[in-house]
């Protein structure tokens, strides 16, 4: 399937055969669930083959909590830090050995039971969210607190779903400030969040560049980038600045990024080196107080409420979600590296 053809307003692709449809999720019937299920664990940190299937115990929700069966899972970039424990920030909660055996936020599925405080959902609704407190998604089963989900629109399917939680709030709240008549860079543009963030910017009426290697340049124009830049042949920082530049994976110099931005302009990174981020926080910011050139991480706010606008979007066919590949939950660590290594083109999809 090419890069253009998969590209699609799920508005519009709800009258149309789907190339990620939900004909195949089977969801249990009884009211009762298994004491047991398929996960996809590890012990330790490492490169994907430290990941392994184990039949484990499904977990039971507490009293705030949704226990969710789970239909889609999207894998995003912190999946890929979690594992490797790369970089440091990635080992919080479990120094030497992972706090959560099972990777997996960003979740799609059906509610199989509700804890005795949960108000919002009942057994059987159809729900999406991000889960990164606790992870779980590449499971059969996933338990996530009532306030990280919200109801699944009924013109997504559960893998359309399962890629906004994350990856679309990174990029809402990222291209936020983007004004018409802008110039407006992302860097590690054709990646998950990057894939939303150059619509969005190009919705504000701003000039999008985007950046990351060659064999994502046309997919990005597919997109709406008006240029597009391979990261390997050209440094952005060395071209005209920029009002708003949204970094999705930073590791440069803060000096390098202060010199990409116009008088006034804003630089945000997500994620990074964590060298990369201490700089951004301590001399970035002293910078920006000096030059008005203002250097800064975006913390991106989790919950229903930023990423619920990106459905919203998607629905009425302003947004389009490209789901590069969906693999099958043996093949998770497939699916990390894919991601990982930087070949996705948009976003990739793990289906119990």
């Amino acid at each position: 399937m090419s890069a253009l053809s998969s590209i699609r307003s799920p508005s519009s692709a709800a009258r149309q055969s789907r190339a990620y449809d939900d004909s195949h999720v089977q969801f249990r019937t009884s009211p009762a669930w298994p004491i047991s299920m398929r996960a996809v664990v590890y012990d330790r940190y490492g490169p994907p083959d430290v990941l392994r299937v184990e039949e484990v115990p499904v977990p039971a929700p507490s009293a705030a909590q949704v226990l969710v069966e789970v239909a889609a899972t999207s894998v995003n970039l912190s999946d890929w830090e979690g594992l490797r424990g790369i970089p440091m920030y990635a080992r919080f909660g479990g120094l030497r050995t992972p706090a959560r055996r099972v990777l997996g936020s960003d979740i799609a599925g059906r509610v199989a039971s509700v804890g005795s405080g949960v108000t919002r959902f009942r057994v059987g609704d159809e729900v999406y969210g991000d889960n990164l407190g606790l992870m779980g998604g590449f499971a059969e089963y996933a338990v996530a607190p009532e306030s990280a989900l919200a109801h699944k629109p009924s013109e997504l399917t559960f893998a359309e779903a399962s890629t906004l939680p994350q990856a679309g709030s990174i990029a809402f709240q990222g291209t936020a400030r983007a004004r018409r008549g802008q110039r407006v860079l992302i860097n590690g543009a054709g990646g998950g969040a990057g894939s939303f963030a150059i619509q969005l910017a190009k919705l504000s009426g701003a000039h999008v560049t985007g950046v990351d290697n060659a064999g994502k340049l046309d997919f990005m124009q597919k997109l709406g980038a008006d240029e597009v830049v391979d990261y390997r042949s050209q440094d952005f920082t060395r071209l005209e600045p920029y009002d708003l530049v949204l970094d999705l994976v930073a590791h440069r110099s803060v000096f390098a990024y202060r010199r990409a931005l116009t008088r006034g302009g804003r630089y945000l990174c997500v994620g990074g080196t964590v060298r990369t981020l201490l700089r951004v926080m301590t001399v970035g910011a002293a910078l920006g107080l000096l030059t008005r050139r203002r250097l800064g991480i975006l913390i991106s706010r989790q919950g229903p409420a930023h990423f619920e606008p990106v459905a919203e979007r998607c629905i009425a066919g302003d947004l389009r979600i490209h789901i590069d590949r969906a693999f099958p939950l043996n093949e998770v660590p497939q699916a990390l590296a894919y991601v990982g290594e930087g070949r996705a083109l948009g976003k990739v999809v793990v289906t119990p």
